[in-house]
């Protein structure tokens, strides 16, 4: 049998820091009103849609979420 090759953890790089952020929208709210709200968001505060989960009750909860840059100090 030959050996499947593995990546090791050595040369793996880590994923890049996250930033996270959860809206919970009321059942009020339409669908237009929350296009606008995450197209916003996106746009101006360079957040990503993640996940969206619509409970029994007509309440939406969305999860953002944008990478972290972290600047090296040049001292």
């Amino acid at each position: 049998m030959d050996a499947v090759p593995t990546t090791s953890s050595r040369g793996a790089t880590p994923p890049p820091p996250q930033e996270f952020r959860v809206l919970t929208l009321p059942r009020e709210a339409s669908r237009s009103e929350v296009r606008t709200l995450l197209t916003q968001e996106a746009e101006y505060g360079h957040w990503e849609l993640a996940r969206s989960v619509l409970y029994v009750g007509g309440v939406r909860k969305v999860w953002l979420r944008r990478r972290l840059h972290r600047v090296a100090s040049t001292l």
